[in-house]
């Protein structure tokens, strides 16, 4: 027997072998009096023919009824992803980023100047957003400096140079540390006509893109940049979360600390007048930084998994 001659009825009995009753390629290739190494090939000809149709129930990857409930309760567009329990953190950014991608690729699509920020979260959604088309015109504008000398690939410098590729837009950077020795320095730098050009278009953009730390979870001491007391001093001052480097209270009100005047990025007071405002978190741990950053408008939207999207509603019952 050659490939040449199979008809349907021997293609739709290897494939009914194979995919109904289970039973293995060897065992199939004598039923069907072939070889091993055919039943394979005749499984690819029948789905090639029509004979196999392959069907899989729609599954919606969104939490629609969390979703409502959290705009009810906090005022907030949310996109909160279906995900299995007992995922590795790594596991988890990538789902949220697989299933985010196609929503914030329309955001993105329907803004003229987008402000990124960086994170592993916000590099799991990037990876994957895929433009339905390029938009020549948009601006990409690292939100943020560098977190230090040596940039990852979840850092805003680079998802933003990603992001520009993809869209065949611009990309503009801010080409200095995120936190500088002290607040003279950082005066010095805001004064420079190519970080005054960034800035200026930051305040004009209407997407933000941020991810959102806590004193406890934090790109700023993982990579030392602050240390243990520093974190002391943040803790005096009433932090609970921090938003582009930037340290704030439980009201979502930037903390008094010598930090204040030493960040370069868009301020928070800028960040509230951005129209849409994206958090990008996954876990549970930053509930009540999420929270302070709504709040005190910082945030109006926002992209989680179903268990932090349960941590902050049991939190505002």
């Amino acid at each position: 027997m050659t490939t040449s001659i199979y008809n349907d009825e021997q293609l739709i009995l290897a494939a009914r072998l194979y995919f109904l009753d289970g039973l293995p390629q060897a065992q199939i290739g004598k039923l069907v009096n072939v070889s091993q190494s055919k039943v394979s090939r005749m499984l690819a000809m029948a789905r090639e023919r029509g004979l196999v149709r392959i069907t899989v129930p729609e599954y919606d990857s969104r939490n629609g009824d969390m979703e409502e409930e959290l705009g009810r309760r906090l005022g907030l567009e949310a996109v909160v992803i279906r995900t299995v329990g007992g995922l590795r953190a790594e596991d988890l950014r990538q789902t949220i980023g697989y299933f985010a991608a196609p929503v914030i690729a329309g955001w993105i699509e329907a803004a003229s100047r987008v402000a990124v920020a960086g994170g592993r979260t916000m590099q799991a959604l990037v990876d994957q957003m895929k433009p339905s088309q390029p938009k020549h015109e948009l601006a990409l504008i690292q939100a943020m400096g560098n977190i230090d000398s040596s940039p990852g690939l979840y850092d805003a410098v680079e998802l933003g140079r990603l992001m520009a590729r993809r869209w065949g837009g611009t990309f503009l950077t801010l080409s200095t540390p995120a936190i500088l020795p002290d607040p003279e320095t950082c005066r010095r730098f805001f004064g420079l006509e190519q970080i005054q050009g960034v800035m200026n278009q930051l305040g004009q953009a209407d997407l933000a893109l941020v991810g959102v730390g806590t004193l406890a979870n934090s790109v700023f001491l993982e990579r030392n940049v602050l240390g243990p007391s520093d974190l002391a001093t943040l803790q005096a001052a009433g932090a609970v979360g921090e938003i582009l480097g930037r340290f704030y209270d439980a009201h979502g009100n930037e903390c008094a600390s010598p930090f204040q005047q030493r960040v370069v990025s868009l301020s928070l007071n800028e960040l509230r007048r951005i129209p849409r405002k994206v958090g990008v978190v996954a876990g549970a741990d930053r509930t009540q930084a999420v929270l302070a950053a709504i709040e005190g408008g910082l945030l109006n939207a926002l992209v989680i998994n179903e268990g932090g999207a349960s941590a902050l509603l049991k939190e505002t019952r």
